[in-house]
């Protein structure tokens, strides 16, 4: 076993201190707490960032456009916005997105598009409501009736359409 290894995870760190550090995660230890409102951390470096807050010190400042941050990650992300970079592609549809957050985001409505399959045709869907409203299309339910001449229509969308022939007429 490596010198600063830790028994819990099994992961080693070249000095003893981060050791102790890491080590806090497992315990749930939280020595650095902050004076203004008693909020408690497990690395003194995240108090230091959180005192930020109740300081208003914003020591990382954007050379484009001037804005600051209280955090250098939040700076870099910021400065992808200027330019124009977008290193995180969807392997499913190739659209690309400056920040990890956006493609998560991004790639979980892929997946819940596949979620609700309709059986017969194949066509699936986010959510069960949608799910069912397509089961009406299948079933020739048409819940839309206009009240100007009573033709119904199968989507709401579609309805409003047509109501729009209604105004050209008048």
């Amino acid at each position: 076993e490596a010198p600063n290894t830790c028994r819990e995870c099994g992961k080693s760190f070249r000095y003893r201190s981060a050791l102790v550090s890491h080590q806090r995660i497992h315990t749930g230890e939280r020595p650095f707490r902050c004076q203004d409102c008693g909020r408690r951390f497990n690395r003194h470096s995240n108090l230091i960032t959180h005192r930020r807050i109740h300081t208003g010190d914003m020591p990382y400042k954007c050379p484009d456009c001037g804005k600051s941050y209280r955090v250098r990650s939040t700076l870099l992300r910021h400065q992808k916005t200027h330019t124009g970079e977008r290193p995180y592609r969807c392997e499913e549809c190739g659209k690309t997105f400056r920040h990890s957050s956006q493609l998560a985001r991004h790639q979980r409505r892929h997946a819940l598009k596949h979620k609700h399959p309709y059986p017969t045709c194949g066509k699936s869907f986010s959510n069960h409501p949608r799910l069912a409203k397509h089961r009406g299309v299948h079933a020739g339910e048409k819940d839309y009736p206009c009240p100007d001449c009573g033709r119904s229509f199968n989507h709401r969308s579609n309805l409003l359409v047509h109501q729009r022939s209604h105004l050209k007429q008048k």
